[in-house]
């Protein structure tokens, strides 16, 4: 059955040979590996992709292939999984929504301790276990302003914990860009500067200076001219943002064609005390915060790029990440970098419109000073200026 995988593989585009491929077989044959789901996956990767550039394909093309298939292997947790199993949604009016209880950051956490050494069963429809498709603040799958969500997709992205462990990828800086617009517009913030060792020909200042010198050839050099505008990328990944990562990748690749002093780095949700460069190794190579502040000039332009789209006790609660304890809140951090940097703008996928309706967009544009854009062409454009300025 592998062949088929072979040249999905191949369809992908991935540069898999032959012996890779009679590797993989020769390992499986010597039972190199438990009949673990995750074992195979991570040995098909080691022994048919050599380059980690690829690695990404590889995920996509091994997910269609085998799709479905990892419901056949028994998962274990903490949690069975048998009791988030999903069998209704209910649909709640605005007025309901509003009646549903708010724990409050430190009472839902002691809540949620409480009834893993209680619950014994799934639950589901109900308000108060850890189930689906309720009210209850625990689960995945119903509705509560404030909850932690364990298990399936989320959907009304208001979740002040997640329960799972996520594996972003890195946004593709050689995405081929449909259209220049993005390229015309960052273009607005460049700078050049004549830098470094005279090695080019100074047309006009040689014309001058011979003339000056009764026509006897008198040659001038300057030097390169270069844009001089240092830019620093903070991206938003993972979760929410899955669903603007076409657009995203367009803007990563056009900065990254346009700005040659330009540094990025990854944050999910908002910036805390550290963030990284490669999402795959997101846990090893952490960069501290405060080296990114000491390391940059002041007058680096920052961008951050993001949703804004999450549980407002990620911003101002110490504690409130949804992956981990952070010692001080995200506003915390967003306004020491806003004040190291003092040209920064912040631009948002999502649109517009819908920005009056979720809490910690407002929030974050507030901490911006207001200084929040849409990515479209019109809000590139507005952003530059006032980088520019």
């Amino acid at each position: 059955m592998l062949i088929d995988f072979f040249y999905t593989l191949r369809d992908a585009k991935i540069p898999v040979t032959i012996k890779e491929f009679l590797t993989l077989l020769e390992a499986l044959q010597k039972q190199v590996i438990d009949t673990s789901f995750d074992d195979f996956y991570y040995l098909a990767r080691i022994t048919l992709v050599k380059d980690e550039a690829h690695f990404d394909k590889f995920d996509r093309a091994f997910s269609l292939y085998f799709k479905g298939i990892q419901a056949a292997f028994e998962q274990n947790g903490t949690i069975p999984l048998d009791w988030l199993v999903q069998r209704m949604k209910r649909e709640l009016s605005e007025e309901q929504r509003a009646a549903l209880e708010k724990y409050g950051y430190d009472k839902l956490m002691d809540r949620l301790q409480e009834l893993l050494k209680e619950q014994k069963e799934r639950h589901e429809g109900g308000s108060k276990w850890i189930g689906t498709g309720g009210t209850s603040p625990f689960g995945h799958g119903g509705t509560n302003p404030e909850g932690i969500r364990i298990g399936g997709k989320g959907g009304n992205r208001n979740a002040v914990k997640v329960w799972e462990a996520r594996n972003y990828k890195d946004y593709d800086g050689e995405r081929e860009i449909g259209t220049r617009n993005i390229k015309v517009a960052l273009r607005r913030l460049r700078k050049f500067a004549r830098l470094g060792a005279a090695e080019e020909l100074a047309l006009d200042a040689t014309i001058r200076a011979t003339a000056s010198n009764a026509g006897y050839l008198d040659i001038k050099m300057q030097p390169e001219r270069k844009n001089n505008i240092k830019v620093l990328m903070l991206f938003d990944v993972g979760g929410t943002m899955d669903d603007h990562i076409e657009r995203t990748e367009e803007l990563f690749s056009a900065a990254r064609s346009e700005f040659k002093n330009m540094e990025f780095f990854y944050f999910h949700n908002c910036v805390y005390d550290y963030l990284w460069k490669n999402n795959r190794r997101r846990h090893a190579e952490r960069f501290p915060a405060w080296d990114i502040l000491r390391k940059y000039p002041p007058d680096t332009k920052l961008i951050f790029v993001g949703d804004a789209t999450m549980s407002p006790y990620e911003i101002l609660q110490p504690g409130g990440s949804v992956e981990y304890n952070n010692q001080e809140a995200g506003a915390v951090w967003l306004q020491r970098f806003t004040a190291t940097f003092p040209k920064f703008v912040w631009l948002n996928p999502e649109p517009a419109g819908v920005w009056q309706y979720r809490q910690s967009i407002s929030i974050i544009d507030q901490l911006m000073n207001r200084r929040m854009f849409p990515l479209t062409m019109d809000g590139l454009e507005r952003a530059m200026r006032t980088l520019s300025k």
